[in-house]
């Protein structure tokens, strides 16, 4: 059975969420990664459907979810937004989150920690924005300024077809299975003039001038109560913590082997092996 497309509003943005049914069942909400969309979790989203209450949102500017005015793009409104989502399908929920939907999940979990029964994180204890050298003030608002308004100029490249989209995509990851990349790309993009655009909003990468610095975010660790489960990849990206583990109250890190940055699309068996024992045991008192 194909999910249904649901929509909510968070912070007067609609969020458009994916639900694969089993209403009666625990919720669990996976939550992609920056650039990203809803329904790359297909697969991992079938594998837990007979268990529990599937769903997984598109954060704000990515996928059919609305872009917002400017960049409000930063940790604290995407984590606003997982909490909703949490909300309307009912709290508390276990959580898969990958990449920066990682770092919008631990922020969430560190601020609402009543929300989250259990929360798994893939290759996100990371933030995009570097240490603050100096603290906020004309000099780094103007950094960050500059940087953001260069945005306004730019001008998506335009796919020929989706062929050149999925092929985009396996530029990027290789190891994407053959029969997924068109799935992926389809529902990653959209049709112009003269061919296909990417959905998500150039300027999600601008972040806030108010970003949640990277030295920050161990306060929102240690204020997380449900147990975690850090993954990374053998071949993890240099600027992951795979030290974080030290900053919660009950937390584990695993490695999958044979893995990039995309886990659940590199190594699905093994990842859901680590996967389905946490959820299982993991259950909030």
């Amino acid at each position: 059975m194909e999910p249904k497309q649901r929509f909510l509003r968070s912070q007067r943005v609609q969020i458009s969420y994916w639900d694969w049914g089993n209403e009666d069942a625990p919720p669990l909400v996976l939550v992609h990664g920056g650039r990203d969309h809803a329904r790359s979790w297909e697969r991992i989203a079938e594998a837990f459907r007979a268990d529990y209450h599937v769903v997984a949102p598109d954060l704000r500017g990515h996928g059919d979810s609305e872009w917002t005015p400017g960049s409000a793009y930063g940790l604290p409104d995407n984590a606003l937004d997982v909490v909703r989502v949490i909300e309307e399908i009912g709290a508390p929920a276990r959580v898969l989150a990958h990449s920066y939907g990682g770092s919008v999940s631990l922020v969430a979990a560190g601020t609402y920690p009543e929300h989250f029964s259990a929360l798994a994180v893939l290759e996100g204890t990371h933030s995009l924005n570097p240490e603050r050298e100096d603290s906020m003030g004309p000099h780094w608002l103007r950094t960050w300024g500059d940087r953001v308004r260069g945005y306004e100029d730019s001008v998506p490249r335009v796919y020929p077809d989706l062929r050149a989209a999925e092929e985009r995509m396996l530029e990027a990851n290789p190891r994407l299975p053959a029969d997924f990349v068109p799935s992926l790309a389809g529902y990653a993009s959209k049709p112009v003039d003269g061919g296909y655009i990417w959905k998500y909003d150039f300027w999600v990468n601008g972040r806030t001038s108010m970003e949640i610095r990277r030295e920050e975010l161990p306060r929102f660790w240690e204020a997380v109560e449900c147990p975690v489960l850090l993954v990374f990849a053998r071949e993890t990206r240099p600027n992951q913590r795979p030290d974080a583990e030290k900053f919660f109250r009950d937390a584990r890190s695993v490695r999958i082997d044979d893995a990039g940055h995309w886990i659940h699309h590199d190594q699905p068996e093994a990842l859901l092996a680590e996967l389905r024992p946490f959820f299982a045991e993991a259950v909030r008192s």
